[in-house]
């Protein structure tokens, strides 16, 4: 007598959806993992970097102008005698046997008249050192020994033509320039989407009308907005750029209307006006969730855009003013001091073309996941 031979029970074969699809496409592409890990680095250093670097962004250090960059603290060791003698000439006094240990400096003033102790508050004053004090007083007052801290100070990035620590200020700019792009982005989305979808849906003299529109917007000077943007808004660079998103929305009408054109034409919307859904429901539920796929590609593209809008405005005195600063301002600032302080250009430069270059990889990426020619 045989056994029945026991068959293997099917094991549920669990479906999987677009999205879910197109995030593994994704994930196989390592330009655009790369390029999402960048991008996530200079993100955490913008937002937690400038708690890490002991420097507030509008600080001025006026004894550390345009200090090159360097991993070594400073002052220098052959800055302070020199620094220390001209602060010496300042409180009257003359300097002697100036000797550094460490992080200390030991030296002796000396004067034809009695030293008036208050004036050694010009140490403090020194971005170079702290509160001096005296270790020994002799000749009735004319000669004191005195300790003096050296106040060290790391500066990766230099400093630029302010004093202030330009590795700060690129982080600070860092959270600017991606927060601006991400805001305006996210206005023009909003817009161009409900824009574009209304008018192909609808279709008709509606149709017409809101695209001549466009049309009409399309041709008047991208400069002219900015200036009346600028008299309206004034400096408020958060209002002025929200403004922006609401005229960068033109690109995004014009795509979702084209894939809305041809959505209205599937079965599953056609059924949806059989059952009797409003006009609202269908391009809630049907229409602007179908468009997402191309939506997020050029949100992609939209924001290097607008990054590289911003740049361009504070360049010209438009956009971002002191003390808050942006990449586009470092840059400009770079860029007049690039014959004594080329790093003043390098560091935002890089920051800049880095962000680009991954938002562009990142939107290829998605272009390539979300292609349903390619699956």
């Amino acid at each position: 007598m045989t056994e029945a031979a026991v068959l293997p029970i099917a094991a549920t074969v669990s479906g999987r959806s677009l999205w879910a699809d197109a995030r593994r496409r994704l994930m196989r592409n390592k330009a655009a993992v790369a390029s999402l890990a960048v991008l996530a680095s200079i993100t955490l250093a913008c937002l937690f970097g400038p708690l890490a670097t002991g420097h507030p962004y509008d600080r001025v250090y006026q004894d550390y102008v345009r200090a090159p960059s360097s991993l070594a603290a400073h002052p220098r060791d052959d800055r302070v005698v020199p620094a220390a003698e001209r602060i010496a000439a300042r409180v009257r006094a003359r300097a002697e046997a100036a000797r550094i240990e460490g992080d200390l400096l030991r030296l002796i003033l000396t004067a034809q008249r009695p030293i008036d102790e208050r004036n050694l508050a010009f140490f403090d004053r020194s971005d170079l050192f702290g509160p001096a004090r005296v270790v020994e007083r002799s000749e009735e007052g004319r000669r004191l020994a005195i300790e003096v801290p050296i106040e060290r100070r790391h500066f990766l990035f230099g400093t630029d033509a302010n004093g202030r620590d330009l590795l700060t200020r690129t982080l600070v700019a860092g959270r600017v320039s991606l927060a601006i792009g991400l805001l305006a982005t996210a206005v023009a989305i909003v817009i161009g989407v409900l824009y574009g979808a209304v008018a192909g849906y609808l279709g008709g003299r509606t149709d017409l009308l809101l695209m001549r529109f466009v049309d009409i917007l399309y041709s008047l000077p991208f400069i002219f907005f900015v200036i009346m943007l600028v008299v309206f808004f004034g400096r408020n660079f958060v209002l002025m750029f929200l403004a922006v998103g609401a005229v960068e929305w033109l690109d995004m009408a014009r795509i979702v209307r084209g894939q809305t054109l041809s959505i209205k034409r599937q079965e599953y919307v056609q059924a949806a006006e059989a059952l009797g859904v409003p006009t609202a429901g269908i391009i809630r539920r049907h229409v602007i969730p179908n468009t997402l796929g191309p939506v997020v590609v050029y949100m992609t593209l939209l924001v290097p855009k607008v990054i590289l809008l911003e740049s361009f405005l504070s360049f010209l005195g438009l956009g971002v003013q002191e003390p808050m600063t942006s990449w586009g301002v470092l840059i400009s600032e770079g860029a007049r001091s690039i014959q004594g302080a080329a790093y003043m250009l390098i560091f935002p430069s890089f920051f800049l073309v880095a962000t680009l270059f991954a938002l562009n990889f990142i939107g290829d990426g998605l272009r390539d996941a979300l292609d349903p020619k390619d699956r």
